[in-house]
């Protein structure tokens, strides 16, 4: 893919684009709290039930830990609780930064659009996506994320809020996601996009083909 001239802007997912995700490592770590049905969901992809409500800012991450209790019928901290959501996540890399960095530099203006709670987002945007010694903002001008909006991709209105408070034009933006779901609700407004993927990553494109 050779990204068009006229793209000044791109918009990133988070969990599968920027920061890969460990399902397995996940899953075991909450097994080991016994929290086997919480596990189920994270084996299944289940955006559902408490999943679903802190992802779109309708419960706390304490009401979060006290589902996982009431579910599983253990008795973990809140803290243990959030570490096996946490362990989902995976470092960005030295990559995918560098990447970043060469599309900050040649004048793009990257943003994040992703379905993701508070635990998942406090994780990623001080430990996992910045080197050490920078900061998120280094690299992103804005994150639009879906437990602040209260809506979720593929709605088609979590795109236009983004398009609207960035004050970015939708034929301008190149919208990159794993999700084919999500990246069709875009494509619906206008915005180009790219297909993440395990043998299709957008980092090899970010030095001539972008």
């Amino acid at each position: 893919m050779v990204c068009p001239r006229d793209i000044k802007n791109i918009i990133f997912d988070m969990g599968g684009v920027l920061v890969p995700l460990a399902p397995e490592r996940c899953i075991a770590s909450f097994c080991r709290l016994g929290a086997v049905r919480t596990a189920d969901y994270v084996r299944e992809c289940r955006t559902e039930d408490m999943f679903l409500d802190i992802e779109t800012g309708a419960m706390t991450t304490a009401a979060f830990c006290a589902s996982v209790r009431r579910l599983d019928n253990i008795d973990a901290a809140d803290n243990d609780i959030t570490a096996a959501w946490n362990d989902l996540l995976l470092p960005s890399g030295s990559i995918r930064r560098g990447a970043l960095e060469c599309l900050r530099e040649r004048g793009f203006r990257l943003f994040i659009l992703s379905n993701t709670c508070e635990i998942h987002w406090l994780r990623a945007s001080s430990e996992l996506i910045p080197a050490e010694g920078k900061h998120i903002a280094d690299y992103f001008e804005r994150a639009f994320l879906s437990y602040e909006l209260h809506c979720r991709k593929p709605a088609p209105e979590i795109y236009s809020a983004v398009l609207e408070l960035a004050g970015i034009r939708a034929d301008e933006t190149l919208f990159i996601d794993d999700n084919p779901l999500n990246l069709s609700a875009a494509a619906t407004l206008g915005l180009r996009t790219f297909h993440e993927r395990t043998e299709h990553h957008w980092f090899d494109l970010s030095g001539e083909g972008l």
